[in-house]
Order: structure tokens, then C-alpha cells, then sequence
């Protein structure tokens, strides 16, 4: 049901893995980013490595230093991956005819799971719907932005601050965004940079998978492997409403 709103994030990452470098205000920081990039390129793909064909590791964003501008990137590429990853599995199950047992509003009207293909299910919410999911995923960019450390800032790319820990919600949340029961609290730290490398993986998976989808939706044949698999779609899949 989220899927056109999913789809703007998940256009813009497919180059952010092979993040950049620069000028920054210490050499050291500037190799120790360098070095991190490299490193997880290097697990996340034995094979090609560290693969940089738009130099984007000799730029700087915004003026910002190439450490920031690295952080910035790889951050970005994770956020993106784990937004396919959602669109991917949501069209997936929807289109499978799957849905809540429950209604969508409370004078009956049921989720529009008979409407057709995801994209048309969509379409067939109400705009009220559509800005409620609009304006969480406002909440979430919001608060990741404004708590933690940033990942422009020595931060952690990816990493998702916790509800638990902030002092600018105005009332207790019991429950993480991420990882809301705990479960990888007794994970070791190796487990953990695996979990992160099979993460980017996913993600750059997932994002081929969504945008194929919806590539063989717009133009029949585009992509022979789907062809016959999903139906045409006549609508505009990047407009939210």
C-alpha cells in the first residue's frame, strides 16, 4: 500500500555503495572513512570490490567534508535498501491477495485488495490514508535526523536512533523502531557487521526486484524474466496521489 511513496527513496540509491572521499579537516579521518568504505565493499562483493566509476569518493556534498560526504552516502544507500526491501515484500504480498482481516475505515470500507496490482491498490486508498503513511514516514526521517549521532558526524551509517533513549518524545515508547524486542541484544559484535554486510546486500536486491516489477508493469516485455507475471499497469507509479 505504500508502494509509490516507496518508490521515490528507492530510486535514489542504486550508485551510494561505492560512496566518496576527499579534503577533510583531518587527514586521519579522511583514510579511517576511506577505510571503512572500502572494507565493506570488499565483503559486500568479494568478488568486485571497491568500484568507484563516478569518483564519487573524490567529491565533497554540500561543501560538507568527503568523511561527511561518505557518511551521508552510505547512509543513504542502507535507508534505500531498506525501503525496497519493504516495497519488494509489499508487492510481493499484495499481489497475492493478501491484506489485514480487518477493516480500513470504521464505517466498513475494507482495505482495496480487490482494486488489482499493488500500484492500483494505491491508487485506490483514500488521500486520507495516504497522508497518514505520508506523515509518519515524515515522523521517522524527522526523528532519525534530529537524535543519535549523526552519520555525518562520526555516526554510524544506517543506524536508527532509539525511541527509548530520547529525551524529545513528549510521552514513553516501550518499543524501538528497530529491533523493538531485543533479540539482537546477545548477538556478537562479528554477528552484527555480518548482519550489516547481508543487509546491503538485500537492499541492492531488493531495489533491482521493485523497480523491475514495475518496469514490466509500465512496458510490457522490459523485463522478459516477469513477463506475464504482472499485470499492466495504466497509472503513474511516482505520483503519490
Amino acid at each position: 500500500r505504500k508502494m509509490k511513496t516507496v518508490l521515490f527513496a528507492a530510486l535514489a540509491a542504486s550508485a551510494a555503495a561505492f560512496a566518496p572521499q576527499g579534503v577533510s579537516k583531518s587527514s586521519t579521518a579522511m583514510n579511517g572513512a576511506m577505510e571503512d568504505l572500502k572494507e565493506v565493499a570488499e565483503k559486500s562483493n568479494p568478488v568486485l570490490k571497491y568500484y568507484d566509476p563516478l569518483e564519487l569518493a573524490t567529491i565533497s556534498i554540500w561543501g560538507q567534508s568527503n568523511e561527511a560526504s561518505i557518511g551521508f552516502l552510505r547512509h543513504a544507500e542502507v535507508k534505500h535498501g531498506r525501503v525496497a526491501m519493504a516495497a519488494f515484500v509489499g508487492y510481493v504480498v499484495q499481489s497475492n491477495g493478501f491484506h489485514w482481516p480487518w477493516n480500513m475505515m470504521t464505517d466498513g470500507t475494507p482495505f482495496p485488495y480487490e482494486a488489482g496490482s499493488p500500484p492500483e491498490q494505491w491508487d485506490a486508498l483514500p488521500d486520507a490514508a495516504k497522508w497518514q503513511i505520508l506523515l509518519f514516514i515524515g515522523f521517522l526521517e524527522h526523528f532519525s535526523e534530529s537524535n543519535g549521532t549523526h552519520y555525518m558526524k562520526g555516526g554510524m551509517p544506517g543506524a536508527f536512533p532509539k525511541f527509548t533513549e530520547s529525551d524529545k518524545i513528549p510521552h514513553p515508547v516501550p518499543f524501538n523502531l528497530f529491533d523493538p524486542f531485543g533479540f539482537s541484544n546477545g548477538r556478537s559484535e562479528e554477528a552484527k557487521a555480518r548482519g550489516r554486510i547481508a543487509e546491503i546486500n538485500n537492499g541492492r536486491l531488493a531495489q533491482i526486484g521493485i523497480i523491475g516489477f514495475l518496469a514490466e508493469q509500465k512496458v510490457a516485455g522490459s523485463v522478459p524474466l516477469l513477463e506475464g507475471v504482472v499485470a499492466p499497469y495504466a497509472g503513474e507509479p511516482m505520483a503519490p496521489f
